[in-house]
């Protein structure tokens, strides 16, 4: 077949002026899994004023600590350490007694330390005895502990202070902190905190980077690891968070149970909660 010049410049104007072809842009949408908790069990309400709760992964103990009375700052001699099973029985209501008003925990080393207003309290696992106290120079309100690689860090909350002890010397880590509480070290040994600036953590440097303003009066933390934490409030408050977003995953403070020092099970992803005031543990299960 023939064309004519004519016809074929118009040919040539019709192709040029078409538009062109454009594959059909898909956008993937993700869903954003929103964590939950799931009420496991309860204990009994005997674990008077518990403040701190701490998982062994080693045997499986879960170890609570009670104030046993009103003030958290008094000196009574009331205060205890209970053992649980992990399906939520009370083992030894007092495996520890004679403390005052005993908070954080960790365990360090086959010891097991816990703070007590101004001392870091040292007991012997092998033998449920006290083998030392070591008193915490200027302390006023030791709160929360963790421990890594043989050093145990614990906070007060008074002084804004986080400490070290290593090989029976206490060291002050950080100042300047205000109202620091909850402590959690990550497997690369970088310190996490919450003070009323928020989730933050310890540069090598020593200075600090807050990373989630939004998550500021936290009593608890736990590190889950790919940059994702759990912290609760001692109010009833329980948070997911990260650098970039929160989600209030439990909310008690219409019952007046308060979520104080959790712990955590990581291999079976368990929440414990300590309710303070309602002197029981809670168990919640973690899906996220």
């Amino acid at each position: 077949m023939k064309l004519s010049l004519m016809g074929l410049a118009a040919t040539l104007i019709l192709v040029s002026c078409s538009p062109p072809k454009t594959e059909e842009v898909v956008e993937e949408v993700v869903e954003v899994k929103i964590p939950s908790l799931t009420l496991l069990w309860e204990t009994a309400d005997s674990l008077m004023t518990n403040e701190s709760v701490l998982f062994d992964e080693a045997s499986g103990t879960i170890y609570v600590a009670n104030i046993e009375g009103q003030d958290p700052s008094e000196k009574d001699g009331k205060g205890s350490i209970a053992t649980l099973s992990k399906d939520g029985k009370i083992i030894n209501p007092a495996w520890i007694s004679g403390l005052n008003a005993p908070k954080g925990m960790a365990i360090s080393n086959g010891k097991f330390y816990v703070t007590d207003i101004d001392e870091l309290v040292e007991i012997d696992i092998a033998t449920s005895k006290i083998s030392k106290k070591w008193k915490v120079d200027g302390a006023q309100f030791l709160n929360d502990a963790a421990s890594h690689n043989g050093t145990v860090y614990f906070t007060d909350m008074a002084t804004g202070k986080v400490h070290s002890f290593l090989d029976g010397t206490i060291a002050t880590v950080s100042e300047g902190n205000k109202s620091i509480n909850g402590i959690a070290v990550g497997a690369d040994g970088t310190i996490y905190g919450l003070d009323e600036s928020g989730l933050k953590m310890w540069n090598a440097d020593g200075t600090a980077t807050v990373v989630n303003a939004n998550v500021s009066g936290g009593d608890g933390l736990v590190i889950l690891g790919d940059g994702n934490f759990v912290a609760s409030k001692w109010p009833g408050e329980i948070w997911f968070a990260n650098d970039s977003t929160q989600t209030l995953m439990l909310d008690t403070k219409a019952a007046e149970s308060n979520t104080a020092d959790i712990g955590y099970n990581a291999a079976e992803k368990i929440i414990y909660v300590p309710t303070f005031f309602k002197n029981k543990v809670a168990a919640y299960k973690l899906d996220y």
